[in-house]
């Protein structure tokens, strides 16, 4: 623990913060496990974001038709603007223990936006769109930092019980399935080229360590994630050199990446050129801050959870979605075409080793930065093979579900009002999105909703079909404003809502201080 700072007995982390699952913890916010044993937990959490965090600009570089080395500088821009991202809101933000990264909730209006740019008689060029995207992240970040400093999100809180938060974090979980590197790979399995035994030796050695073996060794225990990556990652590269996977198969290490990648990288603002403000782009981003805003504030009370602390305050997370609203604006001028938002990734990683030290993650940050400007070292990383992410993926995401779902002790859950909001929030949260899948884009809901009697003018603008198309493409976001509105109009208690019980966990007001209120002490 650091030394400065001793909580009181029967609490952990900041006073005010309650430890309601202390069992569940092995390093808590406030503790500072020894250097070595920190950098290489650290080094664990960045391995479980890695995936999302090169495949959003990956994804994002072939859309707008970006070149091999320009790609290489996108991604090296991706890592130091998370370890940017990561350190501000560990020290000047909420000050949970929790990666920030990019969001595959803002990738969603960012290809929607180039998707119109390219349909345009003569498309610009891929600098083009990225300086577009540039400006519409801007300003919506901006946005999101008023969001947040003015208190909107936190002044929600107080209408928001278990009932509500429970589906919401769930759907974060449920969501997660649909991540690239498993759909990529359960689309391989009917293939000729089967690499379905990578996942699953990912997954059963993550697994066997942390669940089965974890009394037998401190190692097991602490860094299942970083052994099983690791293990499996060296059978696929033996593998590999070997001829048994082939160099056109999912599974194959090529080492050429890291070779051919530069030594080094430097990321500088506006290093694509200046940005551009449209309008209808901007709005269309704003819409997925939104889904973004609603994930966080999942994300937020999911590691409160995990960490053993009390649920967050009102003050803090509006400091948190503050902060996530600078760090994104940050990223428009960086040039990611992204924004920053918090990782459900390492929040499962916090359930599956009970590592929650802040000190671990700003490690962890120190790591991306040094990625994000050393070549070969990002191109090392890259080699992680989509079968192993993908049973990473496979072995922590089911954590969030079951986090989300764990705050239903606190209800009635032999009340029919309250088991309907549930089940109905959750099957509408999966539903609505998979319907959204099936929609081109948003045009396509903007014809349907003009021909609405009397509403169509309002309800076939283009603002409000790429908002919906954005919202409602988001499962977390689709819940859990159905389970709020529903657990606020349907007649119920606090206790039965579990409201009662909840208040008195939420860390008090004043547990959480502000950067600016601890300069001034």
């Amino acid at each position: 623990m650091s030394s400065d700072e001793t909580p009181p007995e029967g609490m952990a982390g900041e006073p005010g913060t309650e430890r309601v699952e202390s069992s569940m913890v092995e390093y808590g916010i406030e503790d500072e496990p020894p250097l070595g044993r920190a950098a290489a937990l650290g080094l664990q959490h960045y391995l479980t974001m890695v995936g999302a965090n090169i495949a959003v600009p990956l994804i994002l570089a072939s859309a707008i038709g970006m070149p091999v080395g320009a790609t290489a500088q996108l991604v090296g821009t991706f890592f130091v603007v998370s370890g940017v991202a990561t350190l501000a809101q560990t020290t000047l933000g909420n000050r949970y223990p929790i990666v920030q990264g990019a969001s595959f909730a803002l990738l969603a209006p960012a290809l929607a936006i180039v998707g119109v740019i390219a349909s345009q008689p003569n498309p610009p060029s891929w600098e083009v769109m990225l300086r577009q995207l540039q400006g519409a992240i801007i300003v919506a970040a901006l946005a999101e930092t008023v969001i947040g400093y003015v208190g909107l999100v936190g002044w929600l809180k107080r209408y928001i019980s278990p009932v509500s938060i429970a589906p919401t974090i769930a759907l974060i979980g449920l969501a997660l399935f649909n991540a690239p590197q498993i759909i990529d790979v359960n689309a391989q399995m009917a293939g000729a080229q089967q690499n379905w035994y990578l996942l699953g030796l990912t997954v059963l050695l993550i697994v066997g360590f942390s669940q089965y073996l974890s009394t037998v060794s401190t190692a097991f225990r602490l860094y299942p994630v970083l052994i099983g990556i690791v293990t499996a990652w060296g059978v696929a590269a033996v593998l590999s050199v070997v001829g048994v996977i082939g160099p056109n198969a999912y599974g194959y290490v090529d080492f050429s990446q890291v070779t051919s990648a530069p030594a080094l990288t430097v990321p500088s603002p506006f290093q694509w050129g200046t940005p551009l403000f449209t309008p209808a782009y901007i709005v269309g981003m704003f819409a997925g801050f939104l889904a973004s805003i609603f994930e966080s504030f999942g994300d937020y009370h999911a590691v409160a959870r995990l960490s053993g602390t009390g649920a967050p305050s009102a003050k803090r997370i509006d400091h948190g979605i503050g902060m996530e609203g600078l760090m994104s604006a940050f990223a428009g001028v960086m040039g990611t075409g992204n924004g920053s938002t918090s990782y459900s990734e390492n929040v499962g990683a916090i359930g599956l080793t009970g590592v929650a030290s802040r000190y671990v993650v700003q490690l962890g940050a120190l790591f991306m930065l040094v990625v994000g400007f050393v070549g070969y070292v990002g191109g090392l990383v890259t080699t992680i093979p989509d079968p192993i992410v993908g049973g990473l993926f496979v072995a922590m995401f089911g954590q969030i579900v079951a986090v989300g779902l764990s705050n239903l002790k606190y209800v009635d859950l032999d009340s029919s009002r309250n088991i309907y909001v549930l089940g109905f929030s959750l099957f509408v949260g999966l539903a609505v999105p998979a319907y959204m899948g099936g929609v081109p884009d948003a045009s396509v809901l903007q014809a349907g909703f003009a021909d609405v009697p009397v509403l169509g003018v309002v309800l076939g603008t283009e603002v409000v079909a790429q908002t919906v198309y954005v919202v409602g493409g988001t499962g977390m976001a689709v819940g859990g404003l159905t389970a709020f509105v529903l657990d606020n109009t349907i007649p119920g208690s606090r206790e039965e809502r579990g409201l009662d019980e909840w208040s008195s966990l939420t860390e008090d007001e004043g547990a959480f201080e502000s950067a600016w209120e601890r300069l001034r002490q």
